[in-house]
């Protein structure tokens, strides 16, 4: 009797045993659960990135090219005689202003010496053999020949006077001089003048804009000596071909330069104006290049995701960039935190 009830204890502390171990296991296996679950919940926290954003919108935009140019002489007047020749005087120096008219250069003038004297001589025979026709002394024939030589003479003093005496044929200043008093004339120009005003700047503008270019259009003109301060000029030439290999057209602006400020020589950028449109604008920052490739994209942010979207660029604008393509008005573009980023990549929005 004593050893079953022996058994019947045995027997009782063995499920108590049990029962507390399944209460364990099963306390075990929730804490694990809930665990898991604050684990699952702090990954996808840490998967969330925070991005400053801003909005793709419309603005009037100024649809605007500019080109490096140099600014040149509208005229240029190479000061030579037709024939070789010793220079006697030369008048002026590199940097002097100059009128049109104005004696440049004395060549030597030994030869016009010598013409002169013989149309003197030739005008007396003339003058005699005018007499001698009115009495009948001599026929007309040779008073005609008479006067074809002097004709030709005075032609031929006109052509050395030209080219003994050398004037200016333009208002503007001596840029260049290749001789000094006594040389002999030979292959280089004795001087240079280069008009001042109206000065040119020739650029090479893109065969898309060929339409659109008109003479007497504005452009504005920007010289680095004068960081500061616009000039104005007007397109005055547009050269009828487009270069095949550069796909560029030469256009000339004629600058007013009343004040004679600008230079020929001087270097900058000429801009040329086509008028306002429609475009969509984004802050400088949301725009990315793409690592090895010459792509521009930006992330735009749809259901709280990060999408990436390939984008056209058109003009930059202080700090912000004209886009043509890939992206729509009213777009959220994000703008920090890009580093982060893939396509689909979950975002959270702060506030600036």
């Amino acid at each position: 009797m004593k050893t079953k009830i022996q058994y019947k204890l045995f027997l009782l502390m063995g499920l108590i045993v049990l029962f507390s171990c399944g209460e364990k296991k099963q306390e075990a296996n929730a804490e694990a659960t809930t665990n898991d679950a604050k684990a699952k919940n702090t990954s996808i926290k840490k998967d969330t990135v925070k991005i400053k954003t801003a909005i793709a919108e419309f603005r009037n935009v100024e649809q605007t090219a500019s080109y490096t140019a140099n600014v040149q002489a509208d005229v240029i007047n190479k000061i030579t005689p037709a024939m070789p020749g010793r220079i006697e005087k030369i008048f002026v120096e590199i940097g002097d202003r100059v009128r049109a008219g104005q004696v440049l250069v004395q060549m030597e003038s030994s030869n016009l010496q010598q013409q002169i004297a013989q149309l003197a001589n030739l005008q007396r025979d003339y003058d005699r053999y005018e007499e001698l026709l009115k009495v009948g002394g001599i026929a007309q024939q040779q008073v005609d020949q008479i006067k074809t030589q002097i004709d030709v003479l005075k032609a031929a003093i006109k052509n050395i006077e030209d080219n003994t005496q050398l004037k200016s044929p333009i208002n503007g200043v001596i840029t260049a001089r290749s001789y000094d008093n006594g040389d002999v004339f030979g292959q280089l120009p004795i001087l240079t003048v280069q008009q001042l005003n109206p000065l040119k700047a020739i650029i090479y503008v893109s065969e898309s804009y060929f339409t659109k270019v008109k003479v007497g259009m504005t452009v504005k003109i920007n010289l680095d000596v004068y960081e500061n301060e616009d000039f104005t000029g007007k397109v005055s030439l547009i050269y009828p071909t487009i270069d095949a290999a550069t796909h560029t057209f030469g256009v000339e602006a004629a600058i007013d330069n009343g004040n004679l400020k600008v230079r020929p020589g001087m270097f900058g950028r000429v801009t040329l104006n086509f008028g306002t449109v429609k475009s969509i604008v984004v802050p400088d920052l949301a725009v990315q290049k793409q690592a090895g490739a010459n792509d521009k994209y930006v992330f735009v942010v749809e259901n709280g995701l990060a999408r990436y979207r390939k984008v056209e660029l058109g003009q930059r604008l202080e700090n912000n960039y004209e886009i043509l393509s890939g992206i729509n008005d009213g777009d959220i573009v994000v703008t920090a935190g890009q580093s982060r980023l893939i396509d689909g990549t979950q975002v959270e929005i702060i506030k600036n």
